[in-house]
């Protein structure tokens, strides 16, 4: 198997990752320079026995307070003067 490696640099990663990911997903490597100087390597996921790390929820969905709903007569400005009277 040929591995592809490019190098590019942080302004056109972050312009076009879209792009670069694909590339990795496909099995090619991506040399991330800054100044030409080499700082990090994306490279595609291997599915292995040992699973990303992830972390367990602070919080149930059901205690997140959702946001009051606004009245659709009101303007933006009005809206945005009505919350800040609420929260006096």
């Amino acid at each position: 198997m040929i591995v592809v490696m490019e190098n590019v640099n942080i302004a056109a990663l972050k312009a076009r990752l879209s792009h670069f990911l694909r590339r990795v997903r496909r099995g090619g490597v991506v040399n991330v320079l800054d100044r030409e100087t080499p700082i990090a390597r994306i490279v595609p996921y291997e599915d292995t026995d040992d699973p990303l790390p992830s972390r367990a929820p602070r919080r149930r969905l059901s205690d997140v307070r959702l946001p009051r709903t606004t009245r659709r007569d009101l303007g933006s400005l009005d809206a945005l003067l009505e919350e800040r009277r609420a929260e006096r």
